[in-house]
C-alpha cells in the first residue's frame, strides 16, 4: 500500500511563515507582534497563530507576557556570550563526528554551499548568502550521525539564525565571514582538526564581538 505524505496543519505552517520572518528581520529583534495582527495579516484565525507564537517561544524567538502580548525576541550581553559558547562547543563535537561519520558527503555539501555563498556575496543577494550560511553550519549536524546533537541545534537554529540576519548590516562582517568559512571547507578537506578546533572559536569569537558591539542596537531594536 502506498504511503502518504500528511499535508502540514495549518499551525505548522502559520509557524513557519513567522518563524522566517523573524529570520529573514521582517520583523526586527524587539518588536511586538499581536495575534490579531499576524492573524489579519495571513487570514488566519487566532488560534493556529497563538499556538505558533507558542511554538516559536518554546525555541527563543519569541517571548510572551500574559495580558501584555509577545515579542521578538532580544538579547542581554551575557546571553550573546553564552550562545556563542554552546555554538563552539556542540559545533565542534558535530563537525569532528561528521568527518569521522561521512567526510566524502560533508565535503561534498560544504564546497557547494561556499560556492553558492561566494555567488551570492557577489551578486549582493544578502537574504541568499545568509540561508547558505545558516545551511553550511547545520550541515555539520546533517552528516555527524547522532541526532541528539542535531535537535539540541535545532532547537536554537533560527535564533542563531535570526541574530546572523541583525549583523549582516555591520560593515565587513559578511565579507570575514566568507573568507573563514572558505578556511573551514579547506580544513574540513585535510581533516585537520586542530585547525578546525582554532578556526571555529575564531569564526564564532569575532561573531560573539559583533554581537557585544551590536547587543544595544538589539536592546534597543
Amino acid at each position: 500500500m502506498q504511503d502518504f505524505e500528511r499535508p502540514p496543519s495549518l499551525t505548522s505552517v502559520v509557524t513557519e511563515h513567522i518563524r522566517n520572518m523573524i529570520v529573514s528581520g521582517e520583523l526586527g529583534l524587539g518588536t511586538s507582534i499581536s495575534e490579531r495582527g499576524i492573524s489579519s495579516m495571513l487570514n488566519v484565525s487566532k488560534t493556529p497563530v497563538r499556538e505558533a507564537l507558542t511554538r516559536l517561544m518554546h525555541e527563543g524567538l519569541v517571548t510572551i507576557v500574559p495580558q501584555s502580548g509577545a515579542r521578538i525576541f532580544t538579547l542581554s550581553a551575557r546571553e550573546v556570550r553564552d550562545i556563542c559558547t554552546f555554538r563552539r562547543i556542540i559545533e565542534f563535537a558535530a563537525l569532528e563526528l561528521a568527518i569521522e561519520h561521512d567526510h566524502e558527503g560533508l565535503v561534498k555539501v560544504l564546497r557547494r554551499i561556499v560556492e553558492g555563498m561566494q555567488r551570492a556575496h557577489a551578486a549582493g543577494e544578502i537574504v541568499e548568502y545568509l540561508s547558505l550560511d545558516t545551511d553550511f553550519h547545520m550541515s555539520f549536524f546533517d552528516h555527524c550521525g547522532n541526532s541528539y546533537l542535531k535537535n539540541s541545534y535545532s532547537q536554537y537554529v533560527g535564533k542563531i539564525a535570526a541574530l546572523r540576519t541583525h549583523l549582516s548590516s555591520k560593515p565587513d562582517h559578511t565579507r570575514l565571514s566568507l573568507k573563514e568559512h572558505g578556511e573551514i571547507l579547506d580544513a574540513v578537506v585535510q581533516k585537520d582538526i586542530d585547525s578546525l578546533k582554532r578556526l571555529l572559536d575564531e569564526h564564532i569569537g569575532r561573531t560573539q564581538k559583533t554581537y557585544e558591539i551590536g547587543v544595544e542596537d538589539i536592546a534597543n531594536s
